[in-house]
């Protein structure tokens, strides 16, 4: 066992034995010669089976090979660009490891909740492995985007006494006869971060507890957080859209062939690169309601308002400024009209919504009180975040982005469960 060979490492062994450990995807028999395609997570080849050149007990063997055995297959490599990955295998020895009768999952439609009871399993797809290899890269393209541009990682606690986006969807732990909550955001301590390295992100998981079944929310789902000391809203914007460019652009240079076997039309992800088109939210309530919308000003944009922008523009757009009674207490008020605050969505084409909330933060410290006061939060939770308007305070701003959302739209598939291993959604809590 310990001298098998990555599939995707046969191109270096081409006519030597190897040895190769993986997962059974098909089968079939043409007279005395078989084909066993075999995948180990790096790729897939195809094993080609003789009869007369292998024992008699290997060739009997064979029915036993059903849907996701496990095998170790032993021949010589050669290049073929007719078989699947590419690579064929000459197989002079076969050994079923791990047998698979009446595997759940078969080449047929199943309905969701038989695939999500079984999500352990449906990882194994195809589709489903795309999806994940191209949230892997995604996630990489994150981490050095930041990582190149001199920002560092911070990792928040996924445990917290404090509230960061209001005290609806909470989801409340004992902690030690203490009241704390899963994190909503790593904000706040990006926030401290920020004062003392000048650029951080936090990236983690985050908890919402809305009861919301749409296609857009998971109670558990990734964020990454970024905060700039110095930056203002535009700022924030510019690092928004080169973010989201180098994502969108790294996905179409690494992951070629899992958007094309999810059959993801690239033409308007290739449109994306900066500069994004930016529209205030005020001047976005009379074009949404000449569409039809019954949007009135105040009110936070909904899912089909979105949809509505984001299909005027052949690429991402920002809605700034929206109305403070709209938004978090940590938004800092627009001089220009202290009805608002300097923040900004990013809306997705395509019809997949917000995948970026942003702001610059309220630096002074009297307007950051009143405005917790206002939202009625408790502010002795705020004591320490405040000490970052006490001590030094300076201008900063930051955003969220949320990971699975953002694979969708790169994806271009239409539901965000399928975005994470193990979704957690309302009432979904297995496997």
């Amino acid at each position: 066992m310990s001298h098998f060979v990555e599939i995707r490492d046969l191109g270096k062994h081409v006519g030597k034995t190897v040895t190769v450990c993986g997962w059974v995807q098909t089968t079939r028999v043409h007279g005395k010669v078989a084909f066993v395609v075999v995948r180990d997570g790096s790729g897939i080849v195809q094993g080609v089976v003789v009869q007369k050149e292998v024992a008699p007990e290997l060739w009997e063997r064979l029915p036993q090979l059903t849907l996701e055995s496990s095998v170790q297959l032993t021949g010589s490599a050669r290049a073929e660009a007719r078989a699947p990955g590419g690579y064929e295998m000459s197989v002079a020895d076969l050994h079923l490891l791990g047998p698979s009768p009446d595997y759940p999952i078969q080449p047929k439609e199943h309905g969701v909740d038989f695939l999500l009871d079984r999500r352990h399993l449906w990882l194994r797809s195809s589709q489903q492995r795309a999806i994940l290899r191209v949230r892997n890269e995604i996630e990489k393209a994150i981490v050095d985007f930041f990582y190149e541009r001199g920002f560092l990682r911070l990792d928040s606690p996924i445990l917290t006494g404090s509230i960061g986006e209001g005290g609806q969807g909470l989801f409340e732990v004992d902690y030690f006869e203490q009241q704390a909550y899963l994190a909503q955001t790593g904000q706040l301590y990006a926030e401290a971060g920020a004062a003392a390295f000048g650029k951080v992100y936090t990236f983690g998981p985050t908890f919402r507890a809305e009861k919301s079944k749409t296609r857009r929310h998971l109670t558990e789902f990734w964020m990454v957080e970024p905060e700039v000391a110095w930056a203002d809203s535009n700022d924030n914007m510019r690092l928004q859209e080169d973010f989201v460019s180098f994502m969108v652009q790294r996905t179409l240079e690494r992951c070629p062939e899992e958007l094309k076997l999810l059959e993801r039309d690239t033409a308007p992800l290739e449109r994306v690169k900066p500069p994004f088109p930016r529209i205030e939210y005020s001047d976005a309530i009379p074009l949404l309601k000449e569409k039809g919308s019954e949007i009135e000003w105040g009110i936070d944009l909904g899912a089909p308002d979105e949809t509505i922008l984001g299909e005027m523009y052949d690429r991402p757009v920002f809605v700034t400024n929206y109305p403070k009674q709209a938004k978090a207490f940590y938004m800092k008020e627009n001089p220009a009209d202290p009805r608002t605050v300097l923040c900004d969505d990013l809306i997705a084409p395509e019809g997949y919504g917000e995948i970026i909330g942003g702001s610059q933060r309220e630096d002074d410290f009297d307007r950051l009180v009143a405005r917790i006061r206002e939202q009625g939060l408790p502010l002795e939770s705020y004591e320490w975040y405040l000490d970052l308007r006490r001590y030094g305070t300076f201008p900063h701003s930051g955003f969220g982005l949320g990971v699975e959302r953002t694979v969708a739209w790169i994806t271009g598939r239409p539901h965000i469960r399928e975005m994470i291993p193990f979704p957690r959604m309302l009432y979904r809590l297995y496997p």
